[in-house]
Formats: C-alpha cells, sequence, structure tokens
C-alpha cells in the first residue's frame, strides 16, 4: 500500500498546521506478532494464587447470595397474590444480579477469558410506574441470574470449596506431617497406618522401618502426590465454575439480534433525517441565493429591454449588470453542486475526489492517504464520505478561521479481520466546534450513522479541530 500526500496552496501555511498535527497520522503499522502462550505444568503453578483465591472465597460469596436471594424470592413468591410480593420479587432479581454479576467479575480475576455480559434492556424514561419499578420481572436474564444465586452456584461452590480445602489439608499435611508427628500423643496399642498398608500390599514381608517412619513415607508419598496435582484441581474446579456461568450468567444469542435490529432501526432513521436535512438546506441555499439573483436577473434584463430604443447607454448598463448577475448566480450554484457527488468520483475514486476539492479551496489543504489513487469503495460509501470531507473543509474555510487543514484517510483492520474507511480532517482554527441538534455535524453524524459509521470530534477552544469519521464494511 503506498502513501499518496498532495498538498495544495503554498508550502509555508501547511507548516503553520504541521507542528499541531504531527502525531497525527493515517499510516496502520502491522500490530507485532502476540507471543503464543505456553501451555505446560509452570503455566498450571502460575496460575494457581488466582484460582485459589476464587475458590476459597466462591463457598462463603455463594452461602450470602443463596441466604438472600431464596429468603427474598421465597418472601415474594408467598406475597406474590397482594401488591408486596410482586416488589419483593423485584428485589430478589436485583440480588441476584448483582451476585451473578459479582462471579464474572471474579473469574476474569482468577483468569478466565472474559464472558460477555447480558443486554439490561432499559426501561425508557417515559414508562409508568409500574413498568418501571416491574421492569425486571419480564427480562429473562434476572431469572437465570437468580437460578445461578438461588441454586446453582451454592451446590457448585458446596462441592468446589469441600474438595479445594481436602486437597490442600491433604497436600499440606502429608509434606509436613514430618514436622509435627513426634508432638502427637502416642498409645502402646495404637494402630499405625503405614504399618497396615505395607502389609495389606505386602503380607507375608517383615516391615524394615519403624512403624512411625513407615506413617511418615506414606504421608509423605501421598502429600507430594496432592500437591504435585493441585494446578489441575484448581484449574478444573475454576473451568467448573466458568462453564456454568457462560451457561446461566452470559450474553444471549437474540441479544446480538436484538441489538443488530436496533442499530439497523437507528442506521435507517439516522440516513433517512440527514438526506431529509440535506434536501431542506439545499432548497433553503437555492432560494435565498441563486434564485433571488436570477430574479433580479430577469427584472435588469426586463428594464433593459424597455429602455433599449429610448436610453441605449442605460440599457447597457442594465445588461453589465445582468451579466454580474448571472456569474455570480452560476458561481453559487457550483458551490452549491459540490455537495452532490462529481463525476471525478465516479471515474476516479475517492481520493481523487477528495484532492480535486482540496485543490479548489481558498486555504491550503493537504491529504495524506494510505489508498491507491485508484482504490474502489462500495459507491454510497465513498458518496457519503466525500460529501462529509467537503462539509468540513468548507466549514474549515468559512467558520473556523483556519489556514491550513489536513486530511488523512486509511484503511485500518479490527480485531475481526474486517477493514474500514478512517477519515481525519483537522485544522489549526479557533476550534470550539461542537453537535447542534438539526444542523452542521449532527446532519454529518447522521449521515455516517445510515451507514453505520460514527462521527467524533475534538474541537477545544483555541486548539483547531479535529474531526474523525469512521465506516466499516469496506471489504464487501
Amino acid at each position: 500500500m503506498t502513501i499518496n500526500d498532495t498538498q495544495s496552496g503554498p508550502a509555508p501555511a501547511t507548516a503553520v498546521i504541521s507542528d499541531t498535527l504531527d502525531h497525527m497520522t493515517g499510516d496502520e503499522r502491522p500490530a507485532a506478532a502476540e507471543p503464543r502462550p505456553r501451555n505446560g505444568y509452570a503455566t498450571l503453578w502460575a496460575g494457581v494464587p488466582r484460582e485459589l483465591g476464587f475458590l476459597l472465597l466462591t463457598l462463603p460469596i455463594a452461602v450470602v447470595g443463596f441466604s438472600i436471594g431464596v429468603t427474598l424470592f421465597s418472601a415474594g413468591a408467598s406475597l406474590v397474590f397482594i401488591v408486596v410480593g410482586l416488589f419483593v420479587l423485584t428485589a430478589a432479581l436485583f440480588v441476584a444480579r448483582a451476585f451473578g454479576t459479582l462471579e464474572l467479575v471474579r473469574l476474569e480475576a482468577a483468569g478466565r477469558t472474559p464472558i460477555s455480559r447480558p443486554t439490561w434492556n432499559p426501561i425508557p424514561e417515559n414508562a409508568g410506574f409500574w413498568r418501571r419499578t416491574l421492569g425486571p420481572l419480564t427480562q429473562g436474564h434476572y431469572w437465570t441470574y437468580l437460578l445461578h444465586t438461588g441454586f446453582v452456584n451454592f451446590v457448585v461452590s458446596t462441592f468446589s470449596w469441600t474438595l479445594t480445602i481436602t486437597w490442600l489439608a491433604t497436600a499440606l499435611g502429608g509434606v509436613t506431617y514430618w514436622i509435627w508427628a513426634p508432638f502427637l500423643p502416642q498409645d502402646p496399642d495404637q494402630l499405625w497406618l503405614g504399618e497396615v498398608v505395607f502389609g495389606f500390599f505386602a503380607p507375608n514381608s517383615e516391615l524394615l522401618v519403624s512403624p512411625r517412619a513407615a506413617d511418615i513415607i506414606l504421608m509423605m508419598t501421598v502429600g507430594i502426590v496432592f500437591l504435585v496435582t493441585v494446578p489441575f484441581i484448581t484449574r478444573g474446579l475454576t473451568l467448573l465454575h466458568d462453564t456454568i456461568a457462560r451457561g446461566l450468567l452470559s450474553r444471549w444469542q437474540n441479544d446480538d439480534l436484538r441489538t443488530e435490529v436496533a442499530a439497523l432501526a437507528a442506521s435507517r432513521g439516522a440516513a433517512v433525517s440527514a438526506e431529509d436535512q440535506s434536501v431542506r438546506r439545499l432548497e433553503r441555499d437555492i432560494h435565498d441565493g441563486p434564485q433571488q439573483r436570477l430574479v433580479r436577473l430577469q427584472m435588469d434584463l426586463a428594464a433593459a429591454e424597455r429602455r433599449l430604443g429610448t436610453d441605449p447607454e442605460s440599457a447597457k448598463t442594465l445588461i453589465a449588470e445582468a451579466r454580474g448577475q448571472a456569474q455570480a448566480s452560476l458561481d453559487e450554484l457550483r458551490a452549491l453542486s459540490r455537495g452532490f457527488a462529481p463525476p471525478i468520483l465516479e471515474d476516479r475514486g475517492l481520493v481523487s475526489a477528495v484532492e480535486s476539492f482540496a485543490a479548489l479551496s481558498s486555504i491550503p489543504i493537504t491529504v495524506a492517504s494510505t489508498l491507491d489513487a485508484g482504490t474502489r469503495l462500495p459507491a454510497e460509501i465513498e458518496r457519503n464520505v466525500y460529501f462529509v470531507v467537503a462539509e468540513l473543509i468548507t466549514n474549515a474555510s468559512k467558520h473556523s478561521g483556519a489556514t491550513a487543514v489536513r486530511v488523512e484517510m486509511s484503511t485500518p483492520t479490527d480485531a475481526a479481520g474486517s477493514r474500514r474507511l478512517e477519515v481525519l480532517v483537522a485544522d489549526n482554527g479557533t476550534g470550539g466546534a461542537r453537535f447542534d441538534v438539526g444542523h452542521g455535524l449532527s446532519g454529518l453524524r447522521d449521515r455516517l450513522t445510515g451507514l453505520r459509521g460514527s462521527l467524533t470530534v475534538d474541537s477545544p477552544s483555541g486548539f483547531g479541530t479535529r474531526v474523525t469519521a469512521s465506516v466499516p464494511g469496506i471489504d464487501r
């Protein structure tokens, strides 16, 4: 991929903005390859502290959640036939949500891959009292969180916590038995476990060490075996909790579908709104500009026609004024036509069209792009992005007091491997640009929202303006 850097206007003016924009670049450097995670016994041991912290706390937390959740649910269910029961049930659901969220946070702290959180459907501000208060009762995620807090997590935590404590106690007790065994009380008729085990496996053999030594050897062996397997136990039990959490506490597929539908509806509405605003603005500009001049032109020509026979000199003056009105109308129509896709955009693509527009600007404009000049993008993306860039350049030259503008275009790749078009328009003007409802930057943002893109503005007062437009889906 090549870098195209073209400049319109004299070089000194561009230097004014270079100092403030050196840190901005469209170049996308390939990310360094991440080292492969090493899976081995040492890696398992490295995760033991975090996993032990998770497992040792799991039962106390589960008991508290179980106690509160089940108590509130039972009380609410028993009182459901009177109004107060519904409020108690709602409280139980909120408690379950809190404990479920805590479980997800603890799993992340234990080194597990983050689990996608559910979409908690917001209640509209204009909703009534009952809908705002009892809304969670109609949302499925609250009930799966209640199932997790009020039953599943308590059962699983009891098992995992008991096994963890047993395993650790056996491992640590076995490897340290030789230290504290001499301090244990002794009975002449004591049954030595080491002697019993040895006699079981070798019934006709003589024990070569004392019964106490046999006990120490047996305990040491068992302790070492349990200690060596601690990482497998902690990892397996943590995975058990992780699997259950992914089944009960994670985001559902229909959440993504619902979000996608809402995004598409918002995009469609934004696109329609943007087009409506553009048409209304064009109507207003034509009415206030060329239309008034053409009316004046018609009147001047009519007056000149009446005076042509009686006062040729006056008629000549009127015709000259009419020519000026015609030229001014033509200039305004050309300016207005920049809001439409120029032929060069259809023929040579977005980069060439932006460079051509920049060459006609009244202030110096530098265009830097990682796209080749002939690169073609989907037609609707090229058309809308061109309009956005043209509008931003026009605003910078008319309203910001800028003496130079820089336009950067690039196609970075996101984590999923799909490319997006990213355009930065920066100037060294007075700054202070903001989104005003109904016009200006809001219209441009709506236009990009129609493409499922975004528009961000960084415009501190007195330090210039940086506007970044991002549009996904340029691979299609």
